[in-house]
């Protein structure tokens, strides 16, 4: 097994999670028009991308023995009976004794959390007992996901606390496990390297956040804390946005060729990281939808390459050395100098001016106020006219500008937004009110300034996010997390939003409680020689057998397969035989066991593959018609219960018999055909008039003379022969 030696974990970790060095050769001015974000050329602007790939198992939790399943809780709907905790969480140091940048942001929030305790959720989900082993299935299949993706895994998986302080983990952390490095994906426009592969725990689902005058109080579902996640991160090595969507096409179908991930809505999740040469690394999270991956990509490198261009902007007019078009050539003392000189320039100094607003017809505002809220506003000298007015590109998006990017930073305090000189008179507030405000800020010519209406403790905090990142703006763009901008669960235009900063390794640290598991040389080789079949395999399987390639196709993407193949070669009870390939394959696709489930009050799983088959059996060899089958199988279930305890023959006797007694066994096929030829006697004149448009309201005619037994498959072959004859 190639292990290599062993490194230091907390070591590697950080190196995982650190930033990476997006190092480009560009040395040239970056070129491209960000109004027509087709114009901007990767190779040129030096692009550097990689994604990482967050998926569900279909096991239990990862720590503790719960099952990991969602409970369709809104904020409105939980039940009133559900327990609720309520917590505070602060930042801790990890293992180096520093306190991550992130987590000392999210900390100033000034956030509680309410926690609702969900049925599969115990002490563990509540941070009141220690966890458990991982999960096993869990951890096979990060390590078949690891073989099949050819990375080595390390020899000991130890567990890691990882800080979070969003609220979203009780504990104030998420347990994330190493588990290979050194992989590679194939795909037609090149290998792409995969650096890590990890088990981690899932985060709490937000259901609601309520602002209030202490603090911002958000409420999440416990019911998704802990479910294990695959987590894939590739080397920078996506050489294009189109080619982005292709690895995460790649990844996607690598890991559902697994058969163990879970599908829908919200079980995998995709991050970009992207970076051009002028700009830095930015992780964009929220991109669900594939198809605009391109689109987001290329509108993050006209952000950067906007923001660029307005700090030199700005370092020109100030008379300041322009920043280098790769960063990698950036003179740190000259940065540094620099914010120093931005600190003095643009101080922290909020004023406020509550009072010019005591009497304003603007209810939002006049609202705050009334609630003991205040009105702050801060001066932005250089900035008049550089925080820009929306506009669009023409693609319909909205294009970079630094007032965007400043209400972003100030909403991560929880304000709703601010108002900024280059926008008003707006929204209300009118040219006197400007005036009034440049003239209590002192402003001059090239000064801007920006107004936030909120309680004071949040306002403050939004104010000051203000200033950094309006300081920012003579520098490159910072590292952060982003989040695509979403509505009604679609991106609005492909443009992003000011998350948190980029975390580092400093919130990485040993988890103690959980102990450390070898990988041995046996287990990882019986794992890698039993690597799922590919999905061109799972085709190539079918094709021996007489169904149509709509069903072939139709039974993999519902991952029915499987059960097919064993179903037609014999495997799937010796007293079963092997099924006709055609009724079998139908039987499958139908909604039959779904309707079943639904009837008895069961989940779909508790109608057992075997049962469905030996019903099958039961159909077709007339032991009951098709539409009696599935008032059949509820009545067998309802008896008999779920279990086949007396063996798969037993179940169709006994099915045959209840068919019997039910009434739903097919008439007599001698006494069907002569209804039939009875009434197409009887109704020749009606069908010389509508011929084969006859078979329709003949159909009915039929089946309510010989009655609900009969079986309308065959009545219906049996008619359009004859309708075809005559």
């Amino acid at each position: 097994m190639e292990h290599g030696n062993q490194p230091n974990l907390t070591i590697l970790f950080n190196q995982c999670y650190s930033v990476v060095s997006f190092g480009a050769t560009m040395t040239e001015e970056p070129l491209g028009n960000i109004s027509d974000i087709k114009t901007l050329k990767t190779q040129q602007l030096g692009f550097m991308c990689g994604l990482e790939i967050h998926q569900q198992l279909s096991t239990g939790k990862l720590h503790s023995r719960e099952e990991g399943i969602l409970y369709d809780y809104t904020a409105e709907t939980v039940p009133p009976d559900i327990e609720r905790i309520s917590r505070k969480l602060v930042a801790s140091s990890g293992e180096g004794g520093k306190i991550d940048i992130a987590a000392r942001f999210e900390a100033r929030r000034n956030r509680s959390f309410v926690y609702v305790k969900s049925p599969n959720a115990g002490l563990i989900e509540l941070d009141e007992q220690p966890p458990l082993k991982h999960d096993k299935e869990a951890l096979r299949t990060s390590l078949l996901i690891s073989a099949m993706l050819k990375a080595h895994p390390v020899e000991k998986l130890q567990a890691m606390r990882k800080t979070v302080v969003d609220g979203s983990n009780t504990s104030g952390f998420q347990r994330t496990t190493l588990v290979s490095t050194n992989g590679k994906l194939s795909t037609q426009s090149g290998i792409v390297g995969i650096s890590v592969i990890c088990l981690e725990e899932d985060s709490a689902r937000k259901l609601s956040s309520k602002l209030t005058p202490e603090g911002e109080i958000v409420t999440w579902n416990l019911d998704r804390l802990g479910i294990p996640l695959i987590e894939i991160a590739t080397e920078p090595d996506v050489k294009t946005p189109e080619h982005a969507k292709e690895v995460a096409i790649a990844l996607g179908g690598l890991l559902r060729d697994t058969r163990r991930v879970r599908r829908g809505l919200g079980s995998i999740r995709q991050d970009l990281n992207v970076s051009i040469a002028c700009g830095d690394r930015v992780e964009i999270k929220g991109c669900q939808d594939l198809e605009w991956i391109p689109k987001i990509i290329r509108l993050e490198m006209s952000r950067q390459l906007h923001f660029y261009r307005l700090a030199n902007s700005l370092r020109d007019e100030m008379k300041m050395p322009l920043l280098p078009p790769n960063r990698i050539d950036t003179n740190n003392q000259t940065e540094l100098e620099i914010s120093k000189i931005l600190e003095k320039e643009i101080p922290n100094e909020v004023k406020n001016i509550s009072e010019l607003f005591y009497k304003t017809e603007i209810k939002m505002i006049d609202k705050i106020i009334s609630e003991g809220g205040v009105m702050l506003a801060v001066k932005l000298p250089h900035l008049a006219g550089k925080l820009g007015t929306k506009n669009l590109d023409s693609d319909g998006s909205q294009l970079p500008r630094l007032g965007r990017e400043l209400a972003s930073a100030a909403k991560l305090a929880g304000v709703a937004g601010i108002f900024h000189s280059d926008e008003l008179p707006a929204y209300g507030i009118t040219e006197k009110e400007v005036q009034l405000i440049t003239k209590l800020l002192e402003l001059g010519e090239f000064d801007a300034f920006v107004l936030c209406c909120a309680p004071q403790w949040q306002a403050e905090l939004a104010l000051e996010s203000v200033i950094n990142r309006a300081r920012m703006a003579w520098h490159r763009i910072p590292q952060e997390v982003r989040n695509v901008v979403v509505s009604k669960g679609s991106p609005v235009d492909g443009t992003t939003s000011a998350m948190r900063p980029l975390p580092t390794g400093a919130r990485m640290y040993p988890e103690t409680d959980v102990p450390i598991f070898d990988i041995t040389e046996s287990y990882w080789k019986e794992i890698s020689n039993n690597l799922p079949l590919s999905n061109t395999q799972r085709l190539d399987r079918l094709e021996q057998f007489e169904i149509s390639f709509d069903q072939r196709k139709q039974l993999i993407n519902r991952q029915l397969d499987d059960e097919f193949f064993a179903g037609v070669v014999g495997d799937l009870d010796l007293d079963l035989g092997k099924l006709s390939p055609k009724p079998w394959a139908s039987m499958l696709l139908e909604t039959t066991r779904k309707q079943i489930a639904e009837k008895v009050g069961i989940a779909v799983h508790n109608v057992s593959i075997k049962m469905l088959a030996a019903l099958l059996i039961v159909r077709e060899t007339g032991g009951v018609t098709r539409e009696g089958l599935i008032d059949l199988a509820v009545n067998m279930i309802v008896e008999g219960g779920v279990h086949l305890e007396g063996g798969i023959n037993h179940f169709i006797e006994e099915s045959m018999v209840k068919a019997e007694i039910l009434g739903l066994r097919p008439s007599d096929l001698t006494s069907i055909e002569e209804v039939i030829d009875r009434i197409l006697e009887e109704r020749s004149d009606f069908i010389a008039q509508r011929g084969m448009a006859a078979m329709g309201p003949l159909m009915g005619v039929v089946i309510k003379e010989v009655g609900s037994g009969a079986d309308g498959k065959i009545i219906s072959e049996l008619l359009r022969d004859r309708l075809k004859g005559m």
